[in-house]
């Protein structure tokens, strides 16, 4: 004990004083991080602008641009406004009250949901089969390789992204037509006389898949290419453990491919499920009068209309809210689902 207290050589004894000090600077003292001084040293010119740009900046624009226009809208939507008028009403919650008896509304709503469950199951579908076959999909001899010509797979399939989404909406509604369009047309040069003029985006049976289409054909050369990069990022080892073990093709994907990818995959799936609850580009390109018995109408199309063509901007706001609290309530969902199937586990393993 005394010879602690007098000095006694490093380490006998001395851990516990040692944890509680300070870190020695370069000329053999001491430095307080926590001093005035010390915090006045560190804020020099570099640092200063550096945040001020790379922080002060943004967070300003995102307040701007992204949180004030929400704000406004949430106000508007108490109010019955008609969006050009000096005066705005204030009437509280009976926009909200409204739309609950809205019957074209409701129906928007469940168009919406239904976009939302279908579109991104069968986009990325798609695309991670797409993926797998052009990056491990080969040959099953040699080196873990994707099919023949896979590069130009991925140009060709990215192209469509390439072009605008009104385009791609104009472009499919020539091709819809039922008098000039090129699919009937070829319908019928086979034989399929049933198809004779047939409209595609004006039939009940028919208008809601035939957007969908169009949509999944828009994006799912995209969402391949990112799982492409995706799964270029895991070892090729793996895979070729798992054609050692007698893995076959479904069992590497579900079993290696998809669990290893799985925070690309909730990602794609969060963006093309706010995509499908939106919509407003493709049907307005498609289908600008919400379609036979409002089959293909969105919440986006009907707040468009209710603004602009009915002068209800107060209206549209509430609108906009509810759509607004569904795509977060989307957006929660699959990040839920992600944690409680254990997708949070496997990142951190």
């Amino acid at each position: 004990m005394t010879l602690v207290g007098q000095g006694a050589a490093p380490g006998i004894g001395a851990g516990p004083a040692e944890a509680g000090t300070p870190p020695r600077s370069s000329g053999g003292g001491f430095r307080n991080l926590g001093s005035a001084r010390w915090r006045r040293r560190n804020l020099t010119f570099d640092r200063v602008s550096f945040f001020a740009v790379f922080l002060v900046v943004p967070l300003v624009a995102y307040i701007m641009f992204v949180v004030s226009p929400f704000v406004q809208a949430a106000y508007f939507s108490l109010t019955s406004w008609s969006g050009f008028s000096p005066q705005i009403p204030f009437v509280g919650l009976s926009n909200y009250t409204k739309l609950l008896g809205d019957d074209t509304f409701l129906k928007a709503v469940g168009n919406s949901v239904i976009l939302a469950l279908v579109l991104p199951t069968v986009t990325l579908g798609l695309a991670m089969f797409f993926a797998t076959l052009v990056t491990v999909g080969g040959s099953n001899r040699g080196n873990v390789r994707g099919l023949a010509g896979s590069n130009v797979y991925r140009i060709v399939s990215f192209f469509p992204y390439v072009v605008p989404a009104i385009v791609i909406g104009l472009i499919w509604s020539q091709i819809y037509d039922p008098n000039s369009g090129i699919l009937n047309g070829v319908l019928t040069r086979v034989g399929l006389d049933q198809f004779t003029s047939f409209a595609w985006l004006g039939e009940v049976s028919t208008a809601r898949l035939a957007v969908m289409f169009v949509i999944v054909w828009g994006l799912v050369g995209f969402y391949m290419v990112l799982f492409i990069a995706a799964i270029k990022g895991i070892p090729a080892e793996i895979f070729e453990a798992a054609r050692v073990d007698g893995a076959g093709r479904a069992r590497t994907t579900f079993a290696i491919t998809i669990p290893l990818v799985r925070d690309n995959v909730q990602t794609a799936y969060i963006y093309m499920g706010i995509l499908a609850l939106d919509a407003f580009v493709y049907m307005a390109a498609l289908e600008p009068g919400g379609g036979p018995e409002n089959t293909t109408l969105v919440i986006s199309q009907q707040l468009f209309t209710t603004a602009f063509t009915k002068g209800q901007f107060g209206y549209a706001c509430a609108m906009g809210v509810v759509l607004a609290i569904v795509t977060l309530a989307y957006a929660g969902l699959i990040f839920l689902i992600n944690r409680v199937t254990g997708g949070k586990d496997e990142v951190s393993e």
